[in-house]
């Protein structure tokens, strides 16, 4: 399948879409998942138009794993759960559901079940305190 630069996270990088953004940096994006699995829920992308991790020279991937773990250390202060799920899926069958590679930061909380989707979209003023209290730990 060819990159689609229609796809939504494409759309936000040129800014025809709003994102509650924690971190933007020159090669990555970092910004809080509207449909999220649990509160803190971060999404990471990088500025490269590419479909999946094989997509990615090293050097980029590496820019991208380097900011996945800044931003998770930074959701683990701000939200104290207890454990972090980063999760990356290439492809329909692998469950990728967003054709622009991207990493999930979800902190993972005693009883919560384990999925890779939520089902239902949430309040964009809860979205906006969860973004800004990242923010105040990525200094």
């Amino acid at each position: 399948m060819a990159y689609d630069s229609s796809n939504i996270f494409a759309r936000i990088l040129r800014g025809e879409l709003p994102a509650h953004v924690v971190l933007d940096e020159e090669h990555c994006l970092a910004f809080m998942d509207v449909m999220p699995q649990s509160p803190g829920h971060t999404l990471i992308i990088p500025r490269t138009p590419a479909e999946n991790v094989f997509d990615l020279s090293d050097d980029e991937l590496s820019a991208l794993i380097v900011t996945t773990r800044r931003v998770a250390v930074a959701v683990k202060a701000a939200f104290s759960p207890g454990g972090i799920m980063l999760m990356q899926l290439n492809g329909a069958d692998a469950g990728q559901s967003v054709f622009h590679i991207h990493f999930h930061v979800v902190p993972r909380y005693d009883g919560e079940g384990l999925r890779f989707h939520a089902r239902d979209m949430a309040d964009p003023e809860v979205l906006a305190g969860h973004a800004e209290r990242i923010r105040a730990e990525l200094g």
